[in-house]
């Protein structure tokens, strides 16, 4: 750290304003993403704040998981928001009393203690809780960490591998555009034109009350959002009565894959056979080739399981599987180029990694998921250059990540050419995941 009479370094500014961020959106359990626009526990942002959170304090990463896990429902899905019952139901839409988790979900194991929503996000958990115990191995030891996780994370990726592989070609599917995490994407548009909106007079949308409309999704979109939901609760969130909607994504999957092969590692630092989850890792790298990838557009594509029929929109989830251990290496480098290439530009016309086509006839550079930069993204890409051996890009990626970081008050996404900051501001997984880039350079 510099002396009171040196300048400040961009590393110091960085960790110093992420750690303000991080106690700041703390609650003494957990940590929302946001205090305005998202006041209660989300659960891939927990997972990524968990990873930034084991260079502060591991003790508080492992809270973060543990406390998210101890609202999982009895079928093994990890609820996608675990509501604070101190927060009003005025302040986020769907509240708890839209989802109904402890009885619409009774059928399906929702806990009754805790108000849970009935959808997921991506499985990047176990994951998360493997660099979360290598943070600190006596400390995790000392805590039981990982026993008492480990059989949650197991529960949780099964309910993915069995109960969501609806196409039954051994992927897991999400049923509502939210579960991907990357809610607003352009790839849901075509299956998303099968559904009749809820009407706009039927909900009221707090997240316009917080942002600006022109980053968030219309209201078109989010009537859609609102009647699968809708949907999904009527009929009890049982995922064997058929789903209007159903995608196969590869982001979802790369996550999956990639926290399979680190319950492999959980497995065997707890003395039991890795090997269940090292074959299920290598099924399920087989599948998503099989599926999901497209050689002639160098990228993975979503599948929509319903229409039997590729989406030809092209979003950084179909760059994710870059994380994947033991991808072929053509099909890496095809990805690399694909990431350098016209549709995502990074390292030519655009700062990070894009969430969308450049190209693309619904780009919009300030719109949630439909353009913007997103810093978790580019942190899984990041990973997976350096993965690959693209040390060089990788660190481009890092840099870059810092300085968009600081510059934009630790925002929830940036607009990729000019990094301008978008979404709302104290934005907790851009804090935490600056602090393990930081990490990552000192070491």
């Amino acid at each position: 750290m510099e002396r009171a009479d040196q300048p400040a370094t961009l590393p110091s500014i960085a960790y110093n304003g992420a750690r303000r961020v991080l106690s700041g959106n703390w609650t003494g359990s957990s940590t929302v993403p946001s205090r305005t626009l998202y006041p209660h526990q989300w659960s891939w942002d927990s997972g990524f704040i968990a990873i930034g959170l084991r260079h502060l304090s591991p003790a508080r990463a492992q809270r973060e998981l543990e406390t998210l896990l101890a609202a999982q429902w009895a079928d093994g899905r990890i609820p996608h928001i675990v509501f604070n019952p101190s927060v009003p139901l005025s302040a986020y839409f769907p509240s708890p009393d839209f989802w109904r988790s402890s009885t619409a979900g009774d059928k399906a194991g929702a806990p009754a203690g805790v108000e849970t929503s009935g959808i997921i996000q991506p499985p990047i958990h176990a994951l998360a809780a493997w660099l979360v115990h290598r943070a600190d191995p006596a400390a995790s030891v000392r805590r039981g960490f990982l026993p008492r996780v480990y059989p949650r994370l197991v529960a949780w990726q099964r309910y993915l591998t069995e109960r969501r592989d609806l196409g039954g070609r051994g992927l897991a599917s999400i049923v509502h555009p939210w579960e991907s995490g990357m809610d607003n994407s352009p790839c849901w548009d075509p299956p998303l034109a099968r559904i009749e909106p809820a009407a706009t007079g039927s909900f009221h949308r707090a997240d316009l009350d917080h942002g600006c409309p022109a980053d968030r999704p219309t209201d078109l979109d989010y009537g859609r959002y609102v009647r699968l939901a809708e949907r999904y609760r009527g009929q009890q969130y049982a995922d064997d009565d058929g789903h209007p909607f159903a995608v196969e994504d590869p982001g979802v999957n790369a996550l999956l894959i990639a926290s399979e092969h680190a319950l492999g590692d959980i497995a065997a630092v707890l003395g039991a056979d890795p090997s269940d989850h090292q074959v299920r890792a290598e099924e399920l790298t087989t599948a998503l080739l099989k599926r999901l990838w497209n050689a002639d557009e160098g990228m993975f594509l979503c599948q929509d399981v319903i229409g039997g029929t590729q989406i030809h929109e092209y979003s950084a989830a179909g760059l994710l599987p870059l994380i994947v251990p033991g991808l072929p290496g053509d099909v890496a480098a095809a990805l690399v180029r694909t990431l350098r290439g016209k549709r995502f530009g990074l390292g030519g016309t655009t700062r990070l990694a894009p969430s969308y086509d450049l190209t693309g006839h619904a780009f919009d550079p300030a719109r949630y998921w439909r353009g913007p930069a997103w810093f978790n993204v580019n942190w899984l890409l990041e990973r997976g250059l350096r993965r690959h051996g693209a040390h060089e890009r990788a660190d481009t990626i890092r840099t870059t990540v810092l300085q968009a970081a600081v510059a934009s008050g630790f925002a929830e996404y940036v607009d990729p050419f000019s990094g301008d900051a978008r979404g709302t501001r104290d934005f907790s997984w851009t804090a935490a995941l600056t602090i393990d880039l930081l990490a990552e350079v000192a070491r």
